[in-house]
């Protein structure tokens, strides 16, 4: 191999291993420093020294153990360059503990390269054993996902926090997912980070009966790592497509570890029923199909009926939730395509009950439409949002889109057109754009 192929060779394995192993990697490094900011440098180090020294050496056959040895190494480094002439770190000591066990570190359960290959569908426990004894998380990253959702940090940073530690997105995308500016959102993940490390907050296993009061955080994070993979349904961006697996994985396993909490069987069911209907979202010729003209004997019907079975079993517990909401609403969309059957006025209901729970402007946006099929589009355009009254949809894409076509079926060209222009230019998705676009042309 020349040295141009070795090098793209050393480049394509460091960015396969930064798509499935980068949060699993500094969830190993921080759980033994207690400073996500310092595991996120030593890693980023790490690959650093990984793309000088693999296309000379060759790419290891455990590129992740590799990693993981050099980064831990790198915090040993960063530790001694701060200890007092007193005595060591505590994070020194940690690591020095610690430091002859990257090997076999490495081939920890919390290690492997990916989620099991069918772990989209079906049980757990014969993957995670752990689960079934109920002692431990299975894990690390999970483990520490509950550890970010600690109470001594901020409220509206704990699912951001797991976003940009454990899944590895962007500051930028996960500003995106909360409706946020980037520059705020950067702000508070730096201040949280800092909340970690100064007041020594354990990045650790959470006794099981914290468990509960954290969940909210892990499954606000889940979800947004799912829709940020969603995204991308043509799966064109491998680091989605691996972000909307990763999301079934872990919500797999906070159902399974935590079996009586309906909102975490919820959250399961609603990425199944999305998931389900994935190979429908393109046609042939990759262009997009909206939902209402998808072909449903392409939808995976075993994922639906593993979703209403979850569905109907966390409405047995008699606690509803948002997440319990959302998956009912999908279940009422997949009900109406595939029975033929009018349920729009009960869709307006559970949108009721949705936006009596969140007062979230996206389920204010999503009602709107549900109510123009009841009531029709002028009805559905007045239920619409106003931006005057929440800034932040003023850059969000489907408001745009929705009031588009709600003022396009009330024959109001000419201001649907100027919609339709707002959101072709947030719209990021190719696809969609052009769907957009023929919307747009179609006004005449």
């Amino acid at each position: 191999m020349n040295s141009h192929d070795s090098t793209s060779a050393a480049h394509a394995t460091a960015d396969a291993v930064a798509r499935r192993s980068y949060g699993k990697l500094v969830a190993f490094l921080a759980a033994r420093t207690h400073d996500v900011a310092a595991a996120e440098d030593a890693l980023s180090e790490a690959f650093a020294a990984a793309l000088a020294d693999w296309p000379a050496n060759g790419t290891p056959a455990n590129p992740e153990a590799w990693l993981l040895t050099v980064a831990r190494r790198k915090l040993i480094d960063a530790s001694r360059r701060h200890a007092t002439a007193d005595a060591a770190s505590p994070e020194l000591q940690l690591i020095a503990e610690h430091a002859q066990r990257e090997v076999s570190d490495a081939h920890e359960p919390a290690v492997s390269l990916a989620p099991p290959p069918n772990f989209a569908r079906g049980s757990a426990r014969g993957n995670a054993g752990a689960l079934a004894s109920g002692d431990e998380i299975p894990d690390r990253r999970l483990a520490l996902m509950f550890a970010c959702a600690h109470p001594a940090i901020d409220a509206s940073v704990r699912a951001p926090l797991i976003l940009q530690t454990l899944l590895g997105l962007n500051a930028d995308r996960i500003a995106s997912a909360f409706l946020v500016s980037p520059a705020s959102m950067g702000k508070r993940l730096v201040r949280a980070k800092e909340k970690i490390r100064v007041a020594h907050i354990p990045l650790e296993i959470p006794p099981r009966e914290d468990l509960p009061a954290r969940l909210g955080a892990v499954l606000d994070a889940t979800y947004a790592a799912f829709t940020e993979g969603w995204s991308d349904p043509a799966g064109g961006d491998a680091v989605r497509s691996d972000l909307t697996g990763e999301a079934l994985y872990l919500s797999r396993l906070v159902a399974e570890l935590l079996r009586d909490e309906p909102e975490a069987l919820g959250l399961l069911a609603l990425l199944l029923f999305a998931h389900s209907r994935r190979a429908a979202r393109r046609n042939a010729h990759g262009e997009y199909v909206p939902f209402a003209e998808q072909d449903t004997a392409l939808w995976d019907a075993a994922a639906i009926a593993e979703a209403n079975a979850l569905l109907a079993r966390a409405a047995s517990r008699g606690c509803i939730g948002r997440y319990q909401l959302e998956a009912a609403v999908q279940s009422a969309h997949a009900h109406r395509r595939i029975a033929d059957v009018n349920n729009w006025p009960d869709v307006v209901a559970l949108y009721d009950a949705l936006f009596a729970l969140t007062a979230s402007p996206v389920v204010a946006i999503n009602r709107a439409l549900a109510v123009a099929e009841v009531d029709g589009a002028a009805a559905g355009l007045a239920s619409l949002p106003d931006p005057a009254c929440d800034a932040r949809l003023e850059t969000y894409q489907p408001y745009w889109a929705a009031r588009a076509d709600l003022l396009a079926r009330t024959g109001a060209r000419g201001a649907a057109h100027e919609a339709y222009d707002i959101a072709i230019g947030l719209e990021r998705d190719p696809a969609v754009r052009n769907f957009l676009l023929k919307r747009q042309s179609n006004l005449g």
